[in-house]
């Protein structure tokens, strides 16, 4: 029996399997031939506005051993807080900022990184303006569906403390997850992101 056509099954669960990077960074893993250049490795170009920074860190398990076959995707705004988007009726964002990473982590050592720009401030729903921050997607074998999060900036004190979602959570130690470090590399900035998704200092994922 055929189902009407304006009803739809929910599909079966499943988990990204080992064999995500193949289809999504086939470069990465040496299949070459399927496209020029993975998507998503490159945010910046010559001509991209804004502070470039790079994001650096790695994805653990619950037992604090490196997760070597994640996959990261982060999306953010331009330096302006303008998203890459057409749903954004803000104004025209960057158009040499790509605005979304893709990248698998490394096989050894579950290590990511990102060169991008420091993202300005967007707006809640209600109107209140966030702090500058990136949104994290992970996914992983064993991962039933993706896990999001976000990075802000360790340097961005007053705006922290005045964002309204990192103020819906309570404790301290919980937030401090969310916060990466800030170092400086060349003249660079470098902020350092670690990933926990078990155990003690797990990251705060959320409802997205």
């Amino acid at each position: 029996m055929t189902l009407p056509l304006d009803y739809l099954e929910e599909s079966p669960s499943q988990t990204a399997g080992p064999y995500v990077h193949i289809g999504t960074n086939p470069n990465w893993v040496e299949i070459t031939g399927v496209w020029h250049d993975d998507l998503g490795l490159v945010l910046v170009g010559p001509q991209t506005r804004g502070e470039r920074i790079l994001v650096e860190g790695r994805v653990t398990d619950g037992a604090g051993t490196p997760v070597r076959d994640a996959l990261i995707e982060i999306w953010q705004a331009d330096a302006e807080g303008l998203h890459p988007s057409p749903a954004e009726t803000r104004g025209a964002a960057d158009p040499h900022f790509a605005g979304w990473g893709r990248q698998p982590v490394g096989a050894e050592d579950g290590t990511f990184r990102f060169e991008t720009v420091r993202p300005g401030r967007t707006p809640f729903p209600d109107g209140r303006l966030q702090a500058p921050h990136i949104t994290v997607w992970i996914v992983a074998r064993g991962i039933n569906i993706g896990l999001h999060t976000r990075l802000y900036f360790g340097d961005e004190t007053e705006a922290n403390a005045a964002d309204p979602l990192l103020n819906r959570i309570p404790e301290p130690e919980r937030r401090a997850t969310l916060i990466a470090e800030r170092s400086e590399r060349d003249g660079l900035p470098v902020f350092r992101f670690d990933i926990r998704l078990q155990g003690e200092r797990e990251t705060v994922f959320l409802d997205m």
